[in-house]
Order: structure tokens, then C-alpha cells, then sequence
């Protein structure tokens, strides 16, 4: 079977121009601004990075500069998305604050000596150059007193762009920054206020008074992980960072593993999921009375009861955890997987996004449990094409890959024109040879046809 080489960040030339800090169009409120008990926990407080890819298409005149237009409708947008602009400081037990003084985000204009054309599928997470297209200015990647924002246009030789974005997570989620994008897509087109105004009232998702955990989390118990399961299941530099793409012929595949009343009853991401955690276990070879955790990062925005406000943009998303010891999980059928997945779905009500708010608070805003656990957030109904500042919808919009506990679900449409969706994962080399071999199992792809299981950067199909 053949397969795609990994894309070379070697071989990709970017000029890059020095950064610089772009703030509000015009002058802003100078406040302080607590976060919400959700946004400031310490699973959290990280920088996520996202990618999107423009291609060309006629500029309409006087706007012919993608760095300039970009530049400009975003500085238009902080003036109503202001908290943006300031810095986060941490106050007693932890408690984190947005102090908006309006310093702005950071900004970086390059320009790059190839085109979109020639990029092909590897614009799909993991992108093996996004350290080209989104550079690491020194200093700016910390969540205390750092920019909330780093925004980076590179050009393209074919008039296209790229149009690179690190977010510090514990300001907003991958919604919010799409509602801020969105607003700054229309002012950059012409638009005098954003169709959406943004709402802040971060109190509606603090805890309540007194704290109270009425449901089980499982997400966040206290387990003491050794320092061996440590290194091989959290550092990225012991890690092989490959994606898999799952079309309609690989869904249909998986579905022939599920008693006949889960077929119709299981969403895309309930399959997904339940087969990506099964192999990922076995592929770990974790011992058979070992506790594992699969976490579903479940949006709470439109929740009965919590009151959250169309334009808000925080983040709003709790775990929904399932815990089993491996043995259980790897020697039982795949709908057992599904069934628990599908549960723990249902089970987030009002009262369990306020008991998971309210646990963070007493437990001192802590992350979620590491050992053994897998975190896959469903991002295919995110929405980043909205974002179109003149150039039409991007190729690619969203995440720019995983995290060694974390697979992100994303839309992707190949080459070829096939819609499907692509699961970054990362895992250490020889646990990513035995995945691959187990996720072949699941999806019918022992055959000797055009398929095959991408090398780093790539995907499970080659001629995508």
C-alpha cells in the first residue's frame, strides 16, 4: 500500500516581518473582568492553536492585501471583543481576571514561496509547518500577563493566504472564537457592527453559594499517576502525531461491529469515539485492572436552565466521563463502547454542568485526571467557515492538531472532493503501530487496496 511522505517544514520558505502589538480601533473601557469558574480552570490554561487556508480569489479593489484587511478588521473587532486586548491576572485561590488595558494582541505579516495548491491534503491536522505559518514570539506564550491572541497572515505566491491564530484557552473556546472571527469577517467586509454583539457576563457559569458536587465526576478524582505512565502518555517529545480520516466507507465499516439497534441510534461521534478509545487502550497495553477514562468535551450552550446568551463568549463546556477498567473495555464488542459513550452524553443537565462548576471550585480549580484518559472534543459543527474577510470560505478551518491527551473531531474535505472527518491523535511510536493495526481490524482496511494509515502528518488514506 502506498503511502503520503510527511509534509517537510524544510522545504516551505516564510519571510516573516517583525511582530507587532495591534490594539482597539478607538478607545476602550479600563476594567477588571473575573472569568468564569469554568473558564479558569487549570485544564484550561493553555494556548491552542488554529489554522485556516485561503484560497485566491478576486480581491476587490483597494483591498488586495490579505495582511492589511485582516489587520485592520481585527483591531474594528476589539473595540466591541475589548477584553481581548488586555491581560489576565491571577488574584487569591487562583482566581483569574481579565484587567482590559487595551494593550492589544500580538501581530505578525509573512509572506511565503508557495501556494495553496501546493500544500495538498497536508493543510489537514497535524499540519507538519505550523510553526511556520504560526510563530512562537518569545515571551508571549504564557497564560498570566501574556497577549490573549497571537495572530499571524502569511501570503501566498498564488494571492491566497494563511491565516494562523493562538489562543490563550481560558479566555473563550473554539465558539468563541469563532463569534469573534465571524464579527471581525464582516467588519473586514464592509459591515459597520458585528451581526452578533458579544455578551460577557461570565458570572452566569461561577459556582453557586455554597458549592455543592451533586453528581459524580469522575474527571476530576485524585489519582497519583507514576512517573514511567507519565512519560510515556504526556510528553509530546516521546510522541508520533498522526491523523486518520474517516469517510462515509470507513463510518459504514465500523457501524458492521454494532447490534442492529445501535446502528441507527449512534451519532458519528458516539462510533468515533468509542472505536478510537478501544484501540487507543489496547494499543497502550494497559493492564487489565487498570482504571480507564474516556472525557467527552460536552458544549453546555443551550442547556435548559443556565441561562447562557446568544453572543457570549467564554468557554461553556464540561466532561462527560466515562470510567472502566481496560480489560472490560478491550475484550468487550464495540456497541458496549458506543452504549457508554452515548450515556454519559445524556447525562449532562443543568445540574450536572452546575455540580461540575461547583467541584472545580472546591478542589481548588483543578485540571481534569491524566492517568489513563483520553479527552476528544467534537469540533465538526464549530462553524470557522463563517469566517470570510473577502476571500471566500477557507479550505480549512480549525485546529491545527492534537494533544497528547486530546483528539479534536474536525470536518475535512479531501483533494478528491470526499467529505468525512479527520481525528488527529497522539501516541507514543510503537502504541501508534499497534493503533493502526487495530483501527485496520474495525474498519475493513486489512485489504490490499489504495488505502493505508498515514505516516506523521498524514492520513489513514492515501489518495485522499
Amino acid at each position: 500500500m502506498a503511502s503520503l511522505p510527511p509534509s517537510s517544514p524544510a522545504l516551505l520558505s516564510v519571510n516573516r516581518h517583525k511582530p507587532e502589538l495591534i490594539s482597539p480601533s478607538q478607545a476602550t473601557p479600563r476594567e477588571l473582568k473575573p472569568l468564569s469558574d469554568l473558564d479558569d480552570q487549570e485544564g484550561l490554561r493553555f494556548q491552542i492553536p488554529f489554522l485556516f487556508f485561503y484560497p485566491n480569489s478576486p480581491p476587490i479593489r483597494g483591498r488586495e492585501d490579505p495582511a492589511r484587511v485582516v489587520k485592520e478588521a481585527l483591531r474594528k473587532a476589539l473595540v466591541y471583543y475589548y477584553p481581548l486586548a488586555g491581560r489576565i491576572r491571577e488574584g487569591p485561590n487562583r482566581k483569574l481576571v481579565v484587567d482590559c488595558t487595551g494593550e492589544g494582541i500580538l501581530f505578525v505579516k509573512a509572506d511565503a514561496d508557495f501556494s495553496l495548491e501546493e500544500l495538498g491534503d497536508s493543510m489537514r491536522p497535524p499540519c507538519g509547518f505550523v510553526d511556520e505559518v504560526l510563530c512562537d514570539v518569545a515571551r508571549s506564550g504564557g497564560i498570566i500577563g501574556c497577549p490573549l491572541l497571537l495572530v499571524q497572515v502569511t501570503r501566498l505566491k498564488c494571492g491566497g493566504f494563511i491565516l494562523g491564530i493562538r489562543l490563550n484557552h481560558a479566555i473563550s473556546d473554539s465558539l468563541g472564537l469563532r463569534q469573534f472571527l465571524k464579527a471581525a469577517a464582516e467588519l473586514a467586509r464592509g459591515a459597520h457592527v458585528p451581526s452578533w454583539l458579544p455578551v460577557w457576563e461570565r458570572e452566569i457559569l461561577c459556582a453557586r453559594d455554597p458549592p455543592r458536587a451533586t453528581c459524580r465526576h469522575p474527571e476530576f478524582e485524585d489519582v497519583v499517576d507514576d512517573a514511567r505512565r507519565a512519560a510515556v502518555t504526556l510528553d509530546p517529545k516521546n510522541m508520533v502525531h498522526r491523523s486518520f480520516f474517516f469517510g462515509p466507507r470507513e463510518v459504514a465499516s465500523i457501524k458492521k461491529g454494532l447490534p442492529h439497534h445501535l446502528v441507527s441510534r449512534s451519532s458519528t461521534y458516539e462510533l468515533l469515539t468509542a472505536c478510537l478509545w478501544k484501540c487507543r487502550t489496547i494499543a497502550l497495553e494497559i493492564e487489565p485492572d487498570d482504571a480507564v477514562r474516556l472525557s467527552s468535551v460536552i458544549n453546555a450552550r443551550g442547556k435548559q436552565g443556565l441561562g447562557v446568551p446568544r453572543g457570549y463568549y467564554g468557554n461553556t463546556s464540561v466532561y462527560a466521563t466515562v470510567l472502566l477498567k481496560a480489560g472490560h473495555l478491550c475484550n468487550s464488542p464495540l456497541g458496549y463502547a458506543v452504549d457508554l459513550v452515548k450515556k454519559s452524553k445524556e447525562m449532562v443537565s443543568e445540574e450536572y454542568v452546575r455540580s461540575s462548576i461547583d467541584v472545580l471550585v472546591l478542589k481548588g480549580r483543578p485540571k481534569y485526571t491524566t492517568v489513563w484518559n483520553y479527552v476528544v472534543a467534537d469540533a465538526t459543527k464549530v462553524g470557522f467557515e463563517e469566517a470570510d474577510f473577502g476571500w471566500g470560505k477557507p479550505a480549512y478551518g480549525g485546529v491545527a492538531g492534537a494533544f497528547p491527551l486530546i483528539s479534536f473531531n474536525v470536518k475535512y474535505r479531501t483533494r478528491k472532493g470526499e467529505e468525512g472527518i479527520v481525528v488527529p491523535i497522539m501516541l507514543p511510536e510503537r502504541a501508534m503501530r499497534r493503533f493502526q493495526e487495530e483501527l485496520a481490524k474495525m474498519t475493513d482496511e486489512g485489504r490490499e487496496d489504495d488505502d493505508c494509515y498515514g505516516v506523521d502528518s498524514t492520513t489513514n488514506r492515501s489518495n485522499l
